[in-house]
C-alpha cells in the first residue's frame, strides 16, 4: 500500500525533474562569473544582466519583439474574438470547416508557415519590415484567441442574449453589455498568448526578420550560432519567467472564466 502511494508522486516527481533540469542549468549558468558557458558556475554575480541591459544589440530586438507583440495582442485579440463569435453562429456544418481552417496554422508545421509567408511577402517588398512581423505573428496567434474566446462563449446561456435582445437592447448593446463581459477572461487569456506567441516565436523570424526587424529570439539565435557567450543564459532566463508570469496569468483567468460559468448556470437555472 505504500509503494502505491509513493510510486505515483515518485515517477512524476521524476518527469518534473526530467522537464526542469535544463531550464534550472539555464537559469544557474545565467549567475555565472565566467566568461564563457559553463557549469557549474566558479562563481556567481549578475555581469551577464548587467551586460544585456546596457548593451545595444540586446535591448533594440528586445523593444522590437515588445512593440510586435503588442501590436499582435491587439489585432489578434480584435480578429480572433470577431472570428469565434461568427464561427459560433455557423450552421453546424459550416462551423467545423471555417474552425478547422482558422486553426489551420496550428497544425501546419510551423518551417511550411514560414516560407509560405516568405514568399508571400517579398513579393510585396515587405520582408525585413516591422509590419511584416506583426502581420505573420497575428496568423500565428489568431487561432489561440479563437480557441480560448470560443472556450468561454460555449459556457454562455444564450438565453441571457435572448433576453436582453426581447428587452429592447441593440445587438450592439447586447454584446457590450452581456455577451463581451461574460467571455472577458476568454479574451484575456487569448490576448496573453497572442502575446506569448509573438514574443517567443523564431521560425518565422528566421524568414521575414532579415536586418529591419530583428527581435529577440531572432537575435538569441544568431548569437548561438556566432558567438556563444553566457549573456544569452540571462536573457534565456528573463524570458522563461515572463512567459511563466503571463502563463500563471492566463491560468488565473481560466480559473476565474470557470467561476463566472458556473455563476452563470447557477442563475439560469
Amino acid at each position: 500500500m505504500i509503494l502505491a502511494r509513493i510510486l505515483p508522486a515518485g515517477v512524476v516527481g521524476l518527469i518534473l525533474f526530467f522537464l526542469a533540469f535544463p531550464i534550472v542549468v539555464v537559469a544557474i549558468v545565467s549567475f555565472s562569473s565566467a566568461t564563457y558557458l559553463t557549469f557549474p558556475p566558479p562563481a556567481f554575480g549578475l555581469r551577464w544582466y548587467e551586460a544585456y541591459f546596457s548593451n545595444p544589440d540586446w535591448l533594440k530586438p528586445t523593444w522590437v519583439s515588445i512593440w510586435v507583440a503588442c501590436a499582435v495582442v491587439v489585432l489578434a485579440t480584435f480578429l480572433g474574438t470577431l472570428a469565434a463569435l461568427g464561427i459560433a453562429r455557423l450552421p453546424k456544418a459550416m462551423r467545423v470547416v471555417a474552425a478547422g481552417l482558422i486553426l489551420s496554422p496550428l497544425i501546419v508545421p510551423g518551417i511550411v508557415v514560414a516560407i509560405g509567408i516568405y514568399y508571400a511577402y517579398s513579393r510585396y517588398g515587405l520582408v525585413g519590415t516591422p509590419i511584416a512581423m506583426v502581420l505573420a505573428h497575428t496568423c500565428l496567434a489568431v487561432p489561440f484567441v479563437v480557441t480560448s474566446v470560443t472556450a468561454s462563449l460555449s459556457g454562455i446561456d444564450p438565453r441571457l442574449e435572448q433576453a436582453a435582445l426581447s428587452l429592447g437592447a441593440t445587438p450592439g448593446a447586447t454584446f457590450f453589455q452581456v455577451t463581451l463581459p461574460l467571455i472577458q477572461p476568454g479574451v484575456l487569456v487569448g490576448a496573453l498568448f497572442a502575446f506569448i506567441t509573438s514574443f517567443d516565436e523564431l521560425i518565422v523570424a528566421l524568414f521575414i526578420s532579415g536586418t529591419g526587424a530583428v527581435t529577440l529570439p531572432r537575435r538569441m539565435w544568431d548569437d548561438l550560432r556566432f558567438q556563444i557567450d553566457p549573456t544569452i543564459a540571462a536573457v534565456s532566463t528573463l524570458t522563461i519567467v515572463l512567459t511563466a508570469a503571463l502563463m500563471g496569468a492566463a491560468h488565473l483567468l481560466r480559473k476565474r472564466a470557470e467561476r463566472n460559468r458556473m455563476a452563470t448556470s447557477s442563475a439560469a437555472a
